[in-house]
């Protein structure tokens, strides 16, 4: 095998779907891309107390390659919103709750964003598909605590004064993340 060693490994993980994430019609987070009612497709559930569910977030794929002892990484991580599996009231829904909704959709980015960086600073070793699974848990764990959050502290939307400060944070945090 020589000094080099060739290591090619594609994982694609999703959190909120666990259907095969990419068959599924996705759109990827784009910052000049605002969600609308028409992209949430699943039949809402009647029973919910809630007006809308959003279905976002996180996949990677990657490739390593061992080179004179060091793991050299090159990673792809994204974000989407999945219209299959999000949903939406209509006799409930207004400008308000989407823009609720569309920041669930940008918090995934937001996530998505410190992946990218704690892979870029990561030191990996040979047992880069664990080490790249322990990192995209860790990020999934605190991606749902902060998206829970979100949640609570705004009211799922009916706090509006609070709405806005958490967009306006996540905004400005985007904003010096790119």
């Amino acid at each position: 095998m020589g000094g080099i060693r060739f290591l090619l490994i594609c994982l694609v993980l999703a959190t909120a779907v666990k259907s095969s994430g990419q068959e599924e019609n996705t759109i990827k987070w784009d910052p000049e891309y605002k969600l609308r009612w028409s992209d949430f497709k699943a039949r809402p559930q009647e029973n919910s107390p809630v007006a809308a569910i959003t279905a976002s977030g996180i996949s990677y794929r990657f490739s390593a390659m061992e080179s004179n002892g060091k793991m050299e990484v090159d990673c792809t991580i994204e974000s989407f919103f999945y219209p299959g599996s999000s949903w939406y009231k209509p006799e409930t829904a207004n400008d308000i709750i989407l823009s609720h909704e569309q920041l669930h959709f940008d918090i995934s980015e937001l996530f998505a964003r410190k992946m990218r960086a704690r892979v870029a600073n990561y030191s990996f070793s040979s047992n880069v598909k664990a080490e790249m699974n322990q990192i995209y848990e860790q990020i999934l764990k605190e991606m749902r605590v902060f998206q829970k959050r979100y949640d609570e502290e705004t009211n799922f939307s009916r706090e509006v004064a609070i709405q806005v400060e958490w967009t306006n944070k996540i905004a400005k945090t985007l904003q010096t993340m790119e």
